[in-house]
């Protein structure tokens, strides 16, 4: 069934593609039905929907705006975690990590490579889920950098174990030879804090914060 989805490069065949978009449609759906279910108004309202749309694909487009490169691999982009971070924030966890999900199906429709389905659900799946965590530090002191924090280090946890576990023979040769052991480990959170510290630094700024503050309102009216 697995050799169905994926070719012999580990790229998706129609099928994978087809099955894939699928997927990501039904959880972007029940990421919806969830933000209704946890809203005062118990329903699902326009506006709800608009905002957790608009937040994934904000996401998905400043995912493809590099702000630079590291040397090791992998790229620093816009702010894209920010913004499935900002649906956990309004709508709480099940409704970030469903769009979290949707979100990284949607990433590895644009850019699919398969080892393993494991490796695939490490990668995507888990790892863009794992933003929603954000979510559990909603209604806390300054929950949104808390909840951005956790969810970066819970997304590169679920990176680095796929790292470990299918991606050691891809170590590049630039990489040095005193920390292979924990190659995974410092390929993945040299970007994602990277990116992290850029954000943060961002929302910290208090136009910037009291504009976020603003959107949260309008998002949960």
């Amino acid at each position: 069934m697995f050799n169905f989805l994926v070719n012999a490069e580990g790229g998706l065949t129609t099928a994978g593609y087809a099955v894939s978009i699928i997927a990501g449609v039904l959880l972007f759906v029940l990421a919806l039905v969830f933000a209704g279910k946890t809203s005062e108004k118990k329903k699902m309202s326009t506006k709800q929907l608009v905002f957790c749309a608009m937040a994934m694909a904000l996401a998905f487009v400043t995912s493809y705006v590099k702000v630079f490169s590291l040397p090791w691999g992998g790229s620093v982009t816009l702010c894209s975690m920010l913004f499935i971070v900002l649906v956990a924030n309004w709508y709480g966890v099940k409704t970030g990590v469903l769009v979290g999900l949707a979100y990284g199906i949607l990433q590895f429709i644009q850019e699919p490579f398969v080892l393993s389905f494991f490796q695939v659900c490490c990668d995507y799946v888990l790892a863009f889920a794992a933003l929603g965590l954000a979510g559990l530090f909603a209604k806390k002191s300054h929950g949104l950098i808390k909840g951005y924090i956790v969810a970066v280090l819970a997304r590169g946890a679920f990176h680095a174990l796929g790292g470990y576990l299918y991606w050691m023979d891809y170590m590049p040769d630039n990489f040095p030879t005193a920390l292979k052991s924990i190659y995974p480990i410092a390929y993945n959170y040299s970007f994602l804090l990277a990116e992290a510290l850029i954000t943060l630094i961002i929302i910290s700024i208090p136009a910037v914060s009291k504009a976020l503050d603003q959107v949260r309102k309008t998002a949960l009216s």
